[in-house]
Protein backbone atom coordinates (compact mmCIF):
# COMPACT_ATOMS: atom_id res chain seq x y z
CA UNK A 1 0.00 0.00 0.00
CA UNK A 2 1.05 3.66 -0.91
CA UNK A 3 2.67 5.66 2.19
CA UNK A 4 -0.48 8.15 2.47
CA UNK A 5 0.85 11.91 2.07
CA UNK A 6 -0.15 13.98 5.12
CA UNK A 7 -1.83 17.75 4.72
CA UNK A 8 0.84 18.75 6.80
CA UNK A 9 3.45 17.16 4.27
CA UNK A 10 2.10 18.60 1.69
CA UNK A 11 1.85 21.72 3.22
CA UNK A 12 5.22 21.72 4.14
CA UNK A 13 6.27 20.81 0.60
CA UNK A 14 4.48 23.81 -1.62
CA UNK A 15 5.89 26.23 1.53
CA UNK A 16 9.36 25.79 0.71
CA UNK A 17 8.78 24.61 -3.09
CA UNK A 18 10.78 21.37 -1.72
CA UNK A 19 12.05 19.43 -4.91
CA UNK A 20 13.50 15.96 -5.25
CA UNK A 21 15.54 14.26 -8.07
CA UNK A 22 18.67 11.64 -7.81
CA UNK A 23 18.77 8.08 -6.84
CA UNK A 24 15.30 6.87 -4.78
CA UNK A 25 15.99 5.65 -0.92
CA UNK A 26 19.63 6.80 -1.51
CA UNK A 27 21.03 8.40 1.28
CA UNK A 28 19.45 11.96 1.35
CA UNK A 29 21.65 14.84 0.65
CA UNK A 30 19.81 18.31 1.07
CA UNK A 31 21.07 21.49 -0.16
CA UNK A 32 20.17 25.14 1.38
CA UNK A 33 21.18 28.29 -0.26
CA UNK A 34 22.06 31.33 1.06
CA UNK A 35 20.86 34.96 1.40
CA UNK A 36 19.15 36.30 -1.79
CA UNK A 37 19.34 32.86 -3.95
CA UNK A 38 17.16 30.40 -4.40
CA UNK A 39 17.53 26.39 -4.88
CA UNK A 40 18.87 27.00 -9.00
CA UNK A 41 21.87 28.04 -7.21
CA UNK A 42 22.95 24.23 -6.79
CA UNK A 43 22.50 23.44 -10.41
CA UNK A 44 26.54 22.74 -11.07
CA UNK A 45 26.95 21.31 -8.08
CA UNK A 46 24.23 19.06 -6.92
CA UNK A 47 23.54 16.76 -10.07
CA UNK A 48 26.90 15.35 -9.45
CA UNK A 49 25.58 13.64 -7.00
CA UNK A 50 22.25 12.36 -8.29
CA UNK A 51 23.37 8.79 -9.46
CA UNK A 52 24.63 7.92 -5.59
CA UNK A 53 22.55 10.15 -3.74
CA UNK A 54 18.55 11.28 -3.00
CA UNK A 55 19.01 15.03 -3.86
CA UNK A 56 16.70 16.89 -1.54
CA UNK A 57 16.38 20.98 -2.55
CA UNK A 58 14.00 23.82 -1.38
CA UNK A 59 13.58 27.52 -1.21
CA UNK A 60 13.62 29.69 2.47
CA UNK A 61 10.44 31.19 2.83
CA UNK A 62 10.62 34.22 0.60
CA UNK A 63 12.73 33.31 -2.19
CA UNK A 64 12.74 31.28 -4.95
CA UNK A 65 9.44 29.59 -5.75
CA UNK A 66 8.10 29.82 -2.08
CA UNK A 67 4.80 30.21 -0.47
CA UNK A 68 5.56 33.80 -0.33
CA UNK A 69 2.26 34.03 1.94
CA UNK A 70 3.76 32.22 4.37
CA UNK A 71 6.38 34.57 5.69
CA UNK A 72 5.71 36.32 8.63
CA UNK A 73 8.38 38.65 10.91
CA UNK A 74 7.42 37.25 14.12
CA UNK A 75 8.95 33.36 12.60
CA UNK A 76 11.75 34.64 10.60
CA UNK A 77 13.00 37.68 12.51
CA UNK A 78 15.65 35.15 13.71
CA UNK A 79 17.65 32.16 12.03
CA UNK A 80 15.70 29.86 14.52
CA UNK A 81 12.46 30.25 11.95
CA UNK A 82 14.51 29.22 9.43
CA UNK A 83 16.45 26.11 11.06
CA UNK A 84 12.56 25.05 11.94
CA UNK A 85 11.90 24.93 8.27
CA UNK A 86 14.63 22.46 7.92
CA UNK A 87 13.89 20.11 10.34
CA UNK A 88 9.98 20.38 9.33
CA UNK A 89 11.35 19.50 5.86
CA UNK A 90 13.16 16.17 7.35
CA UNK A 91 10.66 15.65 9.53
CA UNK A 92 7.40 15.53 7.32
CA UNK A 93 8.91 13.78 4.61
CA UNK A 94 10.57 10.82 6.98
CA UNK A 95 14.12 11.97 5.78
CA UNK A 96 16.48 11.78 8.17
CA UNK A 97 19.06 11.52 9.40
CA UNK A 98 20.54 13.82 6.15
CA UNK A 99 23.94 14.81 4.98
CA UNK A 100 23.25 18.63 4.77
CA UNK A 101 24.64 21.15 2.42
CA UNK A 102 24.21 24.62 3.50
CA UNK A 103 25.90 28.08 1.67
CA UNK A 104 26.55 31.19 3.58
CA UNK A 105 24.12 31.54 6.33
CA UNK A 106 22.14 28.56 5.84
CA UNK A 107 25.37 26.38 6.84
CA UNK A 108 24.64 28.71 10.03
CA UNK A 109 20.57 28.32 9.95
CA UNK A 110 22.15 23.82 9.61
CA UNK A 111 24.32 24.21 12.42
CA UNK A 112 21.11 25.39 14.45
CA UNK A 113 18.64 22.74 13.39
CA UNK A 114 21.56 19.91 14.77
CA UNK A 115 22.10 21.29 17.30
CA UNK A 116 18.72 21.69 18.62
CA UNK A 117 17.29 17.94 17.22
CA UNK A 118 20.94 15.81 16.30
CA UNK A 119 19.16 12.70 15.48
CA UNK A 120 17.65 14.30 12.01
CA UNK A 121 21.55 15.00 10.74
CA UNK A 122 24.60 12.51 9.76
CA UNK A 123 26.84 14.81 8.44
CA UNK A 124 27.49 18.59 7.51
CA UNK A 125 28.93 20.48 4.82
CA UNK A 126 29.40 24.05 5.35
CA UNK A 127 30.43 26.18 2.27
CA UNK A 128 31.65 29.48 3.10
CA UNK A 129 29.94 29.77 6.46
CA UNK A 130 30.03 32.53 8.94
CA UNK A 131 28.91 32.80 12.94
CA UNK A 132 28.99 36.70 12.84
CA UNK A 133 29.54 38.93 10.49
CA UNK A 134 30.50 41.52 12.11
CA UNK A 135 34.03 42.70 13.62
CA UNK A 136 34.70 42.15 17.38
CA UNK A 137 37.19 42.21 20.15
CA UNK A 138 39.43 39.45 18.90
CA UNK A 139 37.13 38.40 16.32
CA UNK A 140 37.51 39.57 12.79
CA UNK A 141 33.99 38.90 10.93
CA UNK A 142 35.16 40.73 7.52
CA UNK A 143 32.49 43.77 8.06
CA UNK A 144 32.68 46.81 10.21
CA UNK A 145 29.20 48.16 12.37
CA UNK A 146 29.29 50.74 9.94
CA UNK A 147 29.97 49.03 6.97
CA UNK A 148 26.76 46.87 8.20
CA UNK A 149 25.09 50.00 9.01
CA UNK A 150 25.55 51.44 5.44
CA UNK A 151 24.42 48.29 3.58
CA UNK A 152 21.31 47.96 5.74
CA UNK A 153 20.27 51.75 5.47
CA UNK A 154 20.98 51.59 1.15
CA UNK A 155 18.84 48.16 1.29
CA UNK A 156 15.69 50.47 3.10
CA UNK A 157 16.14 53.67 0.47
CA UNK A 158 17.27 51.97 -2.98
CA UNK A 159 17.24 48.51 -3.10
CA UNK A 160 17.73 47.80 -6.63
CA UNK A 161 20.94 49.68 -6.49
CA UNK A 162 21.98 48.15 -3.67
CA UNK A 163 21.64 44.89 -5.53
CA UNK A 164 23.47 45.91 -8.22
CA UNK A 165 26.53 47.37 -6.47
CA UNK A 166 26.57 44.56 -4.04
CA UNK A 167 26.38 41.42 -5.71
CA UNK A 168 30.06 42.02 -7.89
CA UNK A 169 31.27 42.13 -3.68
CA UNK A 170 29.73 39.66 -2.68
CA UNK A 171 30.59 37.46 -6.02
CA UNK A 172 34.20 38.34 -6.41
CA UNK A 173 35.60 37.23 -9.82
CA UNK A 174 35.36 40.85 -11.69
CA UNK A 175 36.75 38.84 -14.69
CA UNK A 176 33.89 36.51 -15.18
CA UNK A 177 30.89 39.91 -15.00
CA UNK A 178 28.25 37.01 -15.96
CA UNK A 179 28.50 35.75 -12.41
CA UNK A 180 27.50 39.07 -10.74
CA UNK A 181 24.81 39.74 -13.28
CA UNK A 182 23.31 36.47 -12.37
CA UNK A 183 23.56 37.14 -8.44
CA UNK A 184 22.32 40.11 -9.27
CA UNK A 185 19.39 39.20 -10.73
CA UNK A 186 18.29 36.69 -8.27
CA UNK A 187 18.44 39.45 -5.82
CA UNK A 188 16.40 41.83 -7.56
CA UNK A 189 14.15 38.73 -7.74
CA UNK A 190 13.33 38.59 -4.36
CA UNK A 191 10.88 40.46 -2.92
CA UNK A 192 12.47 43.78 -0.85
CA UNK A 193 10.72 43.88 1.99
CA UNK A 194 11.26 40.06 2.98
CA UNK A 195 14.99 40.76 1.54
CA UNK A 196 15.68 43.19 4.00
CA UNK A 197 14.40 41.65 6.89
CA UNK A 198 16.56 38.45 5.93
CA UNK A 199 19.48 40.74 5.45
CA UNK A 200 19.04 42.38 9.07
CA UNK A 201 18.83 38.70 10.61
CA UNK A 202 21.42 37.50 8.56
CA UNK A 203 24.29 39.99 9.12
CA UNK A 204 23.17 41.12 12.90
CA UNK A 205 23.22 37.68 13.78
CA UNK A 206 25.98 36.29 16.04
CA UNK A 207 26.35 32.63 16.62
CA UNK A 208 29.60 32.03 17.80
CA UNK A 209 28.64 30.47 20.79
CA UNK A 210 26.43 27.65 19.14
CA UNK A 211 29.49 26.32 17.23
CA UNK A 212 30.93 24.94 20.31
CA UNK A 213 27.36 22.74 21.09
CA UNK A 214 27.49 20.82 17.28
CA UNK A 215 28.18 17.37 17.73
CA UNK A 216 27.38 16.33 14.23
CA UNK A 217 30.83 16.00 11.91
CA UNK A 218 31.06 18.89 9.68
CA UNK A 219 33.19 19.28 6.51
CA UNK A 220 33.87 23.49 6.33
CA UNK A 221 34.46 25.01 2.58
CA UNK A 222 36.47 27.96 2.93
CA UNK A 223 37.79 30.48 -0.17
CA UNK A 224 40.82 31.85 0.06
CA UNK A 225 39.98 35.06 -0.84
CA UNK A 226 36.26 35.99 0.68
CA UNK A 227 34.93 39.87 1.22
CA UNK A 228 31.87 38.36 3.46
CA UNK A 229 33.72 35.52 5.19
CA UNK A 230 37.51 35.55 4.97
CA UNK A 231 39.62 32.66 5.93
CA UNK A 232 39.99 33.78 9.51
CA UNK A 233 36.16 33.22 9.52
CA UNK A 234 36.81 29.55 8.19
CA UNK A 235 39.81 28.54 11.05
CA UNK A 236 37.55 29.81 13.58
CA UNK A 237 34.38 27.50 12.54
CA UNK A 238 37.01 25.16 12.54
CA UNK A 239 38.75 25.84 15.49
CA UNK A 240 34.86 25.62 17.66
CA UNK A 241 33.29 22.41 15.94
CA UNK A 242 34.52 19.78 17.62
CA UNK A 243 35.92 17.12 15.13
CA UNK A 244 35.16 19.03 11.90
CA UNK A 245 37.12 19.37 9.11
CA UNK A 246 38.78 22.28 7.06
CA UNK A 247 39.09 22.55 2.96
CA UNK A 248 40.75 25.35 2.22
CA UNK A 249 39.43 26.33 -1.78
CA UNK A 250 41.62 27.50 -4.34
CA UNK A 251 38.60 30.06 -5.41
CA UNK A 252 37.77 33.77 -4.58
CA UNK A 253 34.29 35.19 -3.43
CA UNK A 254 31.75 33.96 -1.33
CA UNK A 255 29.92 31.57 -3.84
CA UNK A 256 31.95 28.97 -5.26
CA UNK A 257 28.85 26.86 -5.61
CA UNK A 258 28.63 29.47 -8.50
CA UNK A 259 32.45 30.15 -9.25
CA UNK A 260 34.13 26.86 -8.27
CA UNK A 261 31.54 24.22 -8.63
CA UNK A 262 34.40 21.46 -9.61
CA UNK A 263 36.25 22.31 -6.58
CA UNK A 264 32.83 21.85 -4.42
CA UNK A 265 31.73 19.17 -5.69
CA UNK A 266 35.65 17.39 -5.28
CA UNK A 267 35.88 18.06 -1.95
CA UNK A 268 32.37 16.80 -0.94
CA UNK A 269 32.85 13.47 -2.72
CA UNK A 270 36.15 12.92 -0.88
CA UNK A 271 34.36 13.74 2.24
CA UNK A 272 31.52 11.91 1.67
CA UNK A 273 33.91 8.90 0.78
CA UNK A 274 35.17 8.38 4.65
CA UNK A 275 33.92 5.79 6.73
Amino acid sequence: MPRRVSVRTVDVVQRNNVTFTGLSGGAVLMFAHGFGCDQGMWRHVAPAFEATHRVVLFDHVGAGQSDLSAYSQSRYGSLSGYARDVTEIIDSLDLGPVLFVGHSVSAMIGLLAAVERPELFERMVLVCPSPRYVDAPGYRGGLSEDDVTALLDTMDSNYLGWATHIAPIIMGNPERPSLSAELTSSFCRTDPAIARQFARVTFLSDNRADLDLVRTPCLILQCRQDVIAPPEVGFFVHAHVAGSDLVMLDATGHCPNLSAPGQVVEAMRTYLARP
